[in-house]
């Protein structure tokens, strides 16, 4: 084929729309820029100018922020639809939500002007996909149907033609089609539990800060909007969910008004509520032969933490670092022995944290024994110590680890 692309992105999220960003941003070398294309057969409009604000979120960390402008991105993101997150509350059902019980972060401490932003998720990939196409990327609205890898290149069967491309980058969720085409497998384990996502008006200011409570059958997060409302992410066990979900608007206020504890008094709903099982994911190879998976392709971890998307543009930075590395030294970017470099260094990062946020699932939110009572006990002991809140708020912040250079100030 004579119109080869040096790489396509399957899955335009803000995850696989990042990875192209990256490489079409900081290709323009003494080799000439990339031909990057991104294969998205459903591309979203920016959220009308009035409208009112998705329940939809990601919570930007401070190194996603970096990515994000790295890849041209932010400026396109930031405005009055976006909220700063300034402190961080998070509490076991047994202890009040003000008592010194409670896991307090505080961006002040730390001397950062805020731990995150809160941002709709069509606002973010909308955002990234307008910076593809800026950057002189091709946006193909359309859907992938088979592939094959050759040795020179990886011819691509969509809904709309062929395309061919010397790297093929997995971007399409969980339920990835280039994993199951390309026969990578992975390990996947039922959380057991529904996440149920909808935005509420709450009595009391939510003073940007991100709520969190543990209970015995879930977590329940309020995370700030700008507009004064919060989305909120309750994880219940399957048969809790199914009865929330079932329940009117006003039966469902009452109950997530006993799930927080009042911490920010009687709730409203002001959307539908949108439900989600759990699974947790990972995927024992991230690559093969010109062909590589990031974000929720490579895996998916349990949403109390928020840090799913932030994985993933982690995953996205570090990829697009060593294509354009290997580029430079005239090396093959879809090469495997380029390609495993990416693995290694994402794989163990990512084990990492997902054994720690499924840890904190088992021990704090379903945990009744007595290393669960001292789990939950702990949260006070560790608002206590500020070396061990640096450790986390510096996770929480997405700036521990090694970095790809796009995700540092």
């Amino acid at each position: 084929m004579s119109d080869i692309l040096d790489v396509l992105v399957v899955g335009g999220g803000p995850v696989g729309a990042s990875a192209a960003a990256l490489l079409l941003a900081s290709s323009a070398d003494n080799i000439g820029p990339l031909r990057v294309g991104v294969l998205e057969p459903h591309r979203p409009g920016p959220p009308l100018p009035g409208s009112a604000l998705e329940s939809r979120v990601v919570a930007v960390s401070r190194a996603s922020e970096h990515i994000l402008k790295s890849a041209s991105a932010w400026e396109r993101v930031l405005g009055p639809r976006v909220a700063a997150y300034e402190r961080m509350r998070i509490w076991h059902e047994s202890f009040a939500p003000s008592s010194s019980a409670a896991l307090v972060f505080d961006a002040a401490e730390v001397g950062e002007p805020n731990l995150g932003y809160i941002v709709e998720n069509r606002l973010l990939q909308a955002a990234l996909l307008d910076a593809v196409a800026e950057l002189g990327g091709r946006i193909e609205p359309a859907s992938l149907v088979g592939l094959h890898v050759g040795p020179e290149y990886v011819t691509v069967e969509t809904s709309a033609g062929s395309l061919a491309a010397r790297l093929v980058i997995g971007a399409d969720g969980a339920r990835s089609a280039v994993r199951q085409l390309l026969g990578l497998t992975a390990d996947i384990a039922d959380f057991k539990e529904t996440a149920i996502v909808a935005t509420v008006a709450t009595e009391q200011p939510h003073d940007k800060t991100a709520w969190q409570r543990f209970m015995r059958n879930g977590t329940l997060a309020f995370l700030p909007l700008a507009d004064g409302a919060s989305s909120i992410v309750w994880s219940a066990d399957n048969s809790v969910a199914t009865t929330l979900v079932g329940l009117s608007a006003t039966e469902f206020a009452t109950e997530l008004d006993r799930a927080s504890d009042l911490a920010l008094g009687r709730t409203r709903l002001l959307s539908e509520r949108a439900a989600f099982p759990l699974q947790r994911l990972a995927a024992h190879r991230y690559v093969a032969h010109r062909c590589a998976l990031i974000g929720d392709a490579a895996h998916v971890v349990h949403p109390l933490a928020g840090q799913g998307v932030n994985l993933g543009l982690l995953d996205a930075a570090a990829l697009a670092e060593l294509i354009l590395a290997a580029r430079r030294e005239r090396e093959d970017p879809g090469a495997l022995r380029v390609l495993r470099r990416y693995e290694r260094w994402r794989k163990s990062e990512v084990a990492f944290m997902s054994t720690a946020i499924s840890a904190f699932d088992r021990l704090l939110a379903h945990g009744s024994g007595p290393i669960s009572r001292l789990a939950q006990r702990g949260l006070g002991v560790v608002n206590r110590s500020q070396e061990i809140k640096r450790f986390f708020v510096s996770r929480a912040l997405g700036v521990a680890g090694e970095l790809p250079k796009a995700a540092r100030p």
